[in-house]
């Protein structure tokens, strides 16, 4: 009996030795595995490690198979990650924000956002990083409905002042052009980031409402220790961009180089649309320039920037400089030389571009490419071509009332009214565009000759409470925006501004000026009426003021919420040469630098 006893004993104790060694083994082999993991960068090394975890029994392991399937998502492998998870018998919270991440990364947040439902279903609880990554997914598609069906749950599981969900509930918000509501998230977090600033920012200044995006951005630097990052940087560039702030923009920029990014690809892009926007392509050129390995992203600005101010030749040279250099183009980068070409009457040289996306370049043209190729048809009066071609296109709305509002210009322009009338239909009956498309028309009909029509247009406008925009142009002076709205008199420095612009007329119509007025007025009026409403176009009115505001030698730079009209653009033509100023005018197609008399648009955009 005692043998018996000792025996057993004996048992016991190689047992257990046993398993400590297996153990030991297992965690080693575990140790191994996730290593070798971690510094795979291959879908082959990937494979095999799999085929061993799984011959090792290591498989069944959520640690182990989470590492697996980190490798795979890293490698961007879906695929083999979504059948791993699948076959998991217990995933955990990692197992499901991981698989969530890479369908994020990967381009696909549909998959993403019915991961997070699955994972809803089960007893897993969500973490901080499951929340991030199901708003992110709502971000890209900007779902706002779910959006908020997932703030709801944040709020209920008590993640509402997590730094890291509430910066990305800030920008799914401002994704949404829900900035109030992403204003809201943000003044409630009890700590702030320099991504939640960022956030913040970039959903100012995505939405239009780039004064509270530098306003944020001051209330950062005073209020923060910490530098700007390059997003926040490219961020605060755009809205000075979009705002034509100058001043703030070089201060800005003044900020990047101090932190070291001026050269960066995000930054060094904003600032080159930035300089391009105020006017400045010369500026533009030289930041692009100190850029020592430009990516597609530098490129694709500065050909957007040259195009703008009228330099089609230069867009061409940078992009073939591009190719040359082995960068391949996007479908940004096409729409960006295809417009470069319209604006410079660049016709075929724009149809070659487009002939060749697809055959060389591997890059299928849309309907936005194909709107750029209407308008360049368009412009040089080719209009039963670029008709035809639009009416072959498939557009869905937005696209629709682009290539139609695209196609209603050019007809405009060289008078073709059965198109316009046609173009305007189209936008009208499709809710877009609506006074925009009835304005043209009824320029197109005043063109035309065709009163009638004109004053029949007008009443309906009045009868269906559609106005047009009112001319807007503003002028930039030491940081301070000054605003000039067409016919109102009121505006700083009113008396002077009035007197300057007397004084000007005087003077061109002793050299011979006699001012055109054909397309811009929509009712017959009498000359001199003709002749007062012209005279009062809010860029006339903002040039005046910055010749009694601006001293001789600085450029006088000035933005227009409307296309410059063709008699305010003479004006300025004759203007420039009388006073021996440059002037700068950014309209809502283009750029028109004049001197001495003449345009850098040579009279075509």
């Amino acid at each position: 009996m005692k043998k018996l006893v000792n025996q057993n004993f004996l048992f016991a104790i190689d047992s257990l030795h046993v398993s400590c060694t297996n153990k030991q083994l297992n965690y080693h082999t575990k140790t191994h595995f996730i290593q070798t993991l971690h510094n795979c960068n291959d879908l082959v090394f990937a494979t095999l490690t799999h085929a061993k975890i799984l011959k090792s029994g290591l498989l069944n392991d959520t640690f182990t198979s989470n590492h697996l399937n980190n490798c795979y998502i890293r490698l961007q492998k879906t695929a083999q990650a979504y059948q791993l998870f699948d076959e998991m018998p217990e995933p955990n919270v990692v197992s499901f924000t991981s698989l969530m991440s890479g369908y994020v990364n990967v381009g696909k947040p549909q998959i993403c956002l019915w991961l997070f439902r699955e994972m809803q279903k089960s007893a897993v609880l969500p973490n901080e990083f499951t929340f991030a990554t199901a708003v992110k997914g709502c971000s890209i598609l900007a779902n706002l409905r779910r959006g908020k069906q997932i703030h709801a749950l944040v709020e209920i599981f008590g993640f509402q002042f997590n730094l890291v969900v509430c910066s990305s509930l800030v920008d799914m918000y401002g994704k949404c052009n829900e900035v109030d509501l992403a204003r809201r998230v943000f003044d409630s977090m009890e700590d702030k980031n320099v991504v939640s600033w960022t956030s913040m920012i970039t959903a100012y200044a995505q939405n239009g409402r780039g004064h509270e995006a530098l306003e944020v951005f001051r209330e950062f630097n005073w209020l923060v220790w910490e530098h700007p990052n390059q997003f926040m940087l490219a961020s605060v560039i755009n809205a000075c961009a979009s705002l034509g702030k100058l001043v703030s923009g070089k201060v800005t920029h003044g900020a990047a180089i101090r932190d070291g990014h001026e050269s960066n690809d995000v930054v060094a892009s904003a600032l080159v649309d930035m300089y391009a926007k105020c006017g400045c392509i010369v500026y533009s050129d030289r930041v692009f320039r100190r850029v020592s390995n430009p990516s597609v992203i530098p490129y694709t600005s500065m050909i957007v920037a040259a195009g703008k101010h009228g330099l089609g030749e230069l867009s061409i040279e940078l992009f073939e400089e591009m190719i040359d250099r082995r960068i391949k183009p996007n479908d940004v980068t096409f729409v960006a030389v295809l417009n470069a070409c319209s604006h410079s009457g660049l016709v075929d040289e724009g149809l070659e571009y487009l002939n060749s996306m697809s055959s060389k370049h591997g890059v299928v043209p849309v309907a936005k490419h194909y709107t750029c190729v209407v308008d360049m048809l368009g412009r040089t009066g080719r209009l039963d071509e670029a008709y035809h071609l639009a009416k072959s296109i498939k557009v869905n709305n937005d696209e629709g009332a682009l290539l139609w509002g695209t196609l209603l210009s050019a007809s405009r322009l060289h008078g073709r009214v059965e198109i316009a009338v046609e173009a305007s239909k189209r936008l009208i009956e499709s809710n877009q565009q609506v006074a925009a498309a009835y304005v043209t028309l009824s320029n197109t009909y005043v063109l035309a000759g065709e009163w009638e029509n004109a004053q029949s247009l007008r009443t309906k406008m009045k009868q269906t409470g559609v106005y047009k925009e009112p001319g807007c142009s503003w002028v930039e002076i030491q940081d301070s925006t000054y605003v000039f709205y067409a016919g109102d008199i009121s505006c700083e420095r009113g008396n002077e501004v009035l007197n300057m612009l007397r004084e000007l007329e005087g003077k061109m119509k002793e050299r011979g000026y006699e001012g055109r007025t054909a397309g811009l007025v929509f009712v017959d009026v009498e000359e001199e009426a003709r002749e007062e409403i012209v005279g009062l176009h809010s860029e006339k009115l903002a040039l005046a003021f910055g010749l009694i505001s601006i001293p001789k030698g600085v450029t006088i730079r000035i933005m227009k919420n409307l296309r410059m009209c063709r008699d305010c653009h003479e004006a300025f033509k004759w203007i420039s040469e009388i006073t021996e100023r440059d002037m700068v005018v950014r309209d809502v197609n283009r750029f028109h630098h004049f001197e001495n008399g003449l345009c850098t648009c040579r009279d075509f955009w």
